[in-house]
């Protein structure tokens, strides 16, 4: 059970800030902003929980994590 719960845990230690400080507040532009680790954590959750490879193509399709274009970067990193 590492994959789904290990990420739940990782992301809860992400939004804390260091030394239990209240964490700067986000802009709207922010919210939709996704780093490449995040992009490679969201990746390899989707593809341990996935049934197959036609699975996992078709989730990362529909999540946004992958680009029909090989030449531009994922939707959800635009």
């Amino acid at each position: 059970m590492s994959g789904i719960g290990s990420a739940r845990r990782e992301i809860g230690e992400e939004r804390m800030a260091p030394g239990g400080a209240i964490p700067t507040q986000r802009s709207a532009a922010d919210a939709y902003r996704v780093s490449d680790d995040q992009l490679h954590r969201a990746r390899l959750v989707v593809a341990r929980n996935s049934a197959d490879s036609d699975d996992l193509r078709q989730l990362l399709d529909m999540l946004g994590l992958i680009s029909a274009n090989p030449d531009q970067p994922p939707p959800v990193s635009r």
